[in-house]
């Protein structure tokens, strides 16, 4: 890279049906200097994935959510239609199987500080640049 370059923030988009982890962990990943798209849910997720995806570097996502079923279902999506996107999985409850978790995917228990995701998404996406 030259130095008139300029390089993007990596695009991380996080979701969080709690508001405040969810307020919490975008205002940490934007003060480290990540780009932050939020989403409430897997739909809202999705949504904005189907207009973003090209955009989005990592997907920072809870698997424990009101409107899952299948506490991976969204991950493992993702993965299938969009295998650019890293996946940095969270829980508070139990963690999922290691088979379950989608190449490449990490998987974070909750609680976490703030400075854990920021130093899991910068290993992420310096792996992703390198590829």
């Amino acid at each position: 890279m030259t130095p008139t370059e300029i390089k993007e923030p990596p695009v991380v988009l996080i979701v969080e049906d709690e508001p405040l982890v969810r307020m919490t962990a975008a205002d940490e990943l934007e003060e480290a200097g990540f780009h932050v798209l939020e989403a409430a849910n897997a739909r809202v997720a999705l949504a904005v994935l189907e207009a973003r995806s090209d955009e989005v570097q990592v997907l920072f996502t809870d698997v424990d959510m009101p409107d899952s079923t299948d506490r991976m279902a969204l991950a493992e999506q993702v993965h299938q239609r969009w295998p650019h996107i890293r996946l940095l999985i969270s829980s508070g409850y139990a963690p999922p199987h290691p088979d379950e978790i989608p190449d490449d995917g990490h998987f974070m228990p909750k609680p976490y500080r703030g400075a854990t995701p920021v130093r899991h998404i910068h290993e992420m996406t310096g792996r992703f640049r390198n590829r």
